[in-house]
């Protein structure tokens, strides 16, 4: 499955629209990371367990991103891009989508 963040696939051309298509996870926080992430915030520096779980999530969301286009037939996603919303002492959400294609290599 090609993924492109660009809006065409230079050296295809494409032969159909699918339409959009999306992945989605929503993480919740575990007590440990919580406690850390309030450490920091006082005193500054990275937040490796809340930088973990977001490099996981948008994992997640891009591989449930590319079953969707499966789905649908696709060879490629265009257009693709990720989404992060807080969703307050709750967690976070990720969201992936793009337009699901089908391309043809250009000879």
């Amino acid at each position: 499955m090609l993924i492109s963040t660009m809006n065409d696939l230079p050296g295809y051309e494409v032969t159909e629209v699918l339409g959009e298509v999306f992945g989605l996870t929503v993480r919740s926080r575990h007590l440990g990371s919580q406690i850390g992430a309030g450490l920091k915030s006082m005193f500054g520096g990275e937040l490796k367990g809340m930088t973990k779980m977001l490099a996981e999530s948008r994992i997640e969301a891009q591989n449930r991103l590319i079953e969707a286009a499966q789905e649908r037939g696709a060879d490629a996603v265009l257009a693709m891009r990720f989404d992060a919303n807080d969703l307050g002492d709750l967690g976070q959400e990720m969201a992936a989508y793009g337009t699901a294609v089908k391309v043809r290599k250009l000879t």
